[in-house]
């Protein structure tokens, strides 16, 4: 899979004012990403590490200093990630991932796309 496809597949639409977090858009897919839904696919970005109490994995379409957050790209170019066991992946590795793809349409706290039982390869 591309980070074309991902960006391709999708549509958002403004929220209605009663939302949480009004900068989330509800999406939309096509019926060729909805086709790839709880299917094994392979993607290669940029891990981010998000800290708090617990870590969160994002692979990103570009690097840390110009990943979606910074203003490079939109939702679509950040995916989460749930790795099947432990790594040792840093910020900004490069990784060929291959999981199970899951869409998301409404919520909130999410990526639009997450893969799940997530392996990674590291780029030398």
């Amino acid at each position: 899979m591309e980070w074309s496809d991902l960006s391709e597949e999708i549509s958002l639409e403004l929220p209605s004012r009663d939302v949480i977090f009004p900068e989330f858009q509800k999406a939309t897919f096509t019926t060729k990403m909805k086709a790839l839904e709880g299917k094994k696919v392979v993607i290669t970005g940029y891990l981010l590490v998000l800290e708090g109490e617990q870590s969160k994995y994002l692979l990103s379409q570009n690097p840390m200093a110009s990943c979606f957050f910074c203003g490079n790209g939109g939702p679509e170019t950040v995916l989460d990630l749930q790795f099947a066991q432990e790594h040792s992946f840093e910020m900004d590795d490069l990784l060929s991932v291959e999981g199970i793809l899951h869409l998301n349409e409404n919520d909130q706290e999410l990526c639009y796309y997450r893969l799940e039982n997530a392996n990674g390869l590291r780029f030398e």
